[in-house]
C-alpha cells in the first residue's frame, strides 16, 4: 500500500498550484508551466515505483507467548529484521486488541546500518484477563525521495496472556509468604491422632475397638492395632462458579484515601465482576496452600463441570491451575449443583477440604445447593463462602437512612440478609462452615478460613 507524505504535498503547494495559475493567467507561460507540472509529477511517478522495494526485507518478530498481569505495566520485545543492512527509519503499528491498552499507537524505529537485527520494546498495559493473539504487524518505509509512504503487514504470531493481578493481594498477605527460612522455627507438638494408617502393633489394654484390625487380627490369633500419624500432606480443592451468579459486578471500594495511591492501586478498580473476584482469590489460596506444604486443586463448573484439575503441589502444577482460570469468564447458565455434587462423590475419593466460591442469594438455588450437599459433607469438610451483596445488613444498622426510598431499600436488604442467615442456620446443622466475605478483604479471609482449619486440625 502507497500513501502520500507531507513532503509530496508541499511540494504540490510550491510547483502545481503557482505555475497552474501562472498559466491560467498568462497565456504565452503555460507551456513553461505544463513542462514544470510535468517534471513534477515524472520525478514523484518515479519516486513511487522506486518506492516498492523500502519495505524490501523488512520483517517483525515477536515472541510466541508473552505474559502479563492484569493492570501492571508490560512489554513485548520486537526483534525487527533488515536483510539488506541499510540504514532506514521505519513506522511501527500493532493492532493490539482493545483490552490491552498502549500509549503508544504507532512507534518510529531507526534500523543501523550493517546490522540485520534490531530490538524495540512495545509498552502496554492489559485491562482484562484473557487470552489475545495477535496475528500481523504494520510497518511503513519511506521512499526515496520521501514523497510517499510505502506500508504492507508482516504476518506474526503472538499469544497474549494476561493473568490476574496479585500483587495488591499478596500485600495484605506479606507476612504469609515472607520466606524466612528456618530462622526462629520450634518443633511444636501435634494435637490428635490423625488419620493416616502409619503401621501394626499389638494390641494394649485401653485401645479402642475401632483401632484394632480384624483382619490381621484373625489372621494372627491374636488382637491387633492400627496407629495412624498426623497428615503432614492434605488436599485442597477451590470450586469456582463460573455461571450467571458471578457475572455481577462488584463495586471496589477503596480504602486508600489517607495515603497517596500508586498506579497500580488505582488502575481500573471501579468496577469488576465477581467471577474476577473468585478467581484472585482462588490463585492466592493456592499460594498459600503451597507454602503449607498441601496439594491444591481447582474445579470449575457453571451447568456442567468445566474444567477439573486433581490435587498436586508444585510449581508446574500451580501454573496449570494458572492457566485454567485465567481465561474463565461467566457464562449465562444456572449453575447445577446436582451434576457438581455427584461428579465430586465419583472423582474425590479421598476426604479433602472443599472451599466453594459462589453466590447463594437466590432461595431456589440455595435450597438446590443445600439439598446436595448431604452427599458430601459426610466425607469432605466444606466451607461456602460468597461475596456480601451490596446493601445486605441487618435492620437498624444504619443511621444515615432518611428518605423514605431508603428506608424501603434498606428493609429489602435486611430481608435478605435475614434470609442468608437462615441459610447459615441450615448449612452449620450439616457440619459445612458459610461465610459473606467483603470485596476488599476476600483473599485475606480465605487463607484465615484455611490456616484455621490446618491449626484445629478439622481435616
Amino acid at each position: 500500500m502507497i500513501v502520500p507524505r507531507s513532503r509530496l504535498l508541499m511540494w504540490v503547494a510550491l510547483i502545481v498550484l503557482p505555475f497552474g495559475l501562472i498559466g491560467a493567467v498568462i497565456p504565452s507561460a503555460a507551456v513553461i508551466s505544463i513542462c514544470f507540472v510535468a517534471a513534477l509529477g515524472v520525478i514523484v511517478l518515479a519516486d513511487a515505483l522506486a518506492g516498492g522495494k523500502s519495505v524490501g526485507g523488512i520483517g517483525v518478530q515477536l515472541p510466541e507467548v508473552v505474559r502479563m498481569s492484569k493492570d501492571r505495566e508490560a512489554k513485548i520485545e520486537l526483534r525487527i529484521r533488515n536483510e539488506r543492512q541499510k540504514e532506514k527509519i521505519i513506522r511501527l503499528a500493532l493492532p493490539l486488541p482493545r483490552e490491552i491498552h498502549s500509549e503508544n499507537e504507532e512507534m518510529m524505529a531507526k534500523l543501523p546500518e550493517q546490522s540485520e537485527w534490531s530490538r524495540l520494546d512495545w509498552t502496554c498495559r492489559p485491562r482484562k484477563r484473557g487470552n489475545y493473539r495477535l496475528q500481523i504487524a504494520c510497518v511503513e518505509a519511506s521512499s526515496p525521495l520521501g514523497f510517499w509512504g510505502i506500508r504492507r503487514r508482516v504476518p506474526c504470531h503472538l499469544e497474549i496472556r494476561v493473568y490476574p493481578n496479585l500483587l495488591s493481594e499478596r500485600k495484605n498477605l506479606a507476612a504469609l509468604f515472607l520466606n524466612r527460612g528456618t530462622l526462629g522455627i520450634h518443633a511444636q507438638r501435634q494435637i490428635g491422632k490423625g488419620r493416616d494408617f502409619e503401621k501394626l502393633r499389638d494390641y494394649i489394654p485401653g485401645d479402642g475397638y475401632d483401632e484394632i484390625h480384624w483382619k490381621a487380627t484373625a489372621k494372627r490369633g491374636k488382637p491387633v492395632t492400627k496407629i495412624f500419624q498426623i497428615e503432614r500432606t492434605q488436599e485442597l480443592y477451590v470450586i469456582v462458579d463460573a455461571s450467571r451468579l458471578t457475572a455481577r459486578a462488584q463495586l471496589a471500594k477503596s480504602n486508600s484515601s489517607s495515603r497517596i495511591e500508586t498506579d497500580i492501586e488505582k488502575s481500573d478498580q471501579a468496577e469488576t465482576t465477581v467471577l474476577e473476584r473468585f478467581v484472585t482469590a482462588a490463585l492466592v489460596l493456592g499460594l498459600a496452600a503451597e507454602q503449607q506444604g498441601d496439594l491444591f486443586g481447582l474445579i470449575t463448573f457453571s451447568d456442567k463441570v468445566n474444567r477439573f484439575v486433581r490435587a498436586r503441589n508444585g510449581d508446574a502444577h500451580y501454573s496449570a491451575c494458572r492457566d485454567a482460570l485465567y481465561t474463565l469468564q461467566p457464562q449465562p447458565v444456572t449453575p447445577d449443583f446436582d451434576e457438581l455434587s455427584t461428579f465430586i462423590r465419583l472423582r474425590l475419593r479421598r476426604r479433602a477440604l472443599l472451599v466453594f466460591l459462589t453466590a447463594l442469594d437466590d432461595p431456589l438455588l440455595a435450597s438446590s445447593f443445600v439439598r446436595n450437599m448431604d452427599l458430601i459433607c459426610r466425607q469432605h469438610l466444606i466451607l461456602v463462602n460468597m461475596l456480601q451483596p451490596p446493601g445486605v445488613f441487618p435492620l437498624f444498622s444504619r443511621p444515615d437512612v432518611t428518605t423514605q426510598d431508603e428506608l424501603f431499600q434498606h428493609f429489602g436488604g435486611h430481608l435478605l440478609w435475614q434470609n442468608l442467615r437462615e441459610l447459615d442456620k441450615t448449612l452449620k446443622r450439616r457440619g459445612v462452615r458459610f461465610s459473606l466475605l467483603q470485596n476488599e478483604k476476600m483473599s485475606a479471609q480465605l487463607v484465615s478460613q484455611y490456616l484455621g482449619v490446618k491449626q484445629r486440625q478439622l481435616l
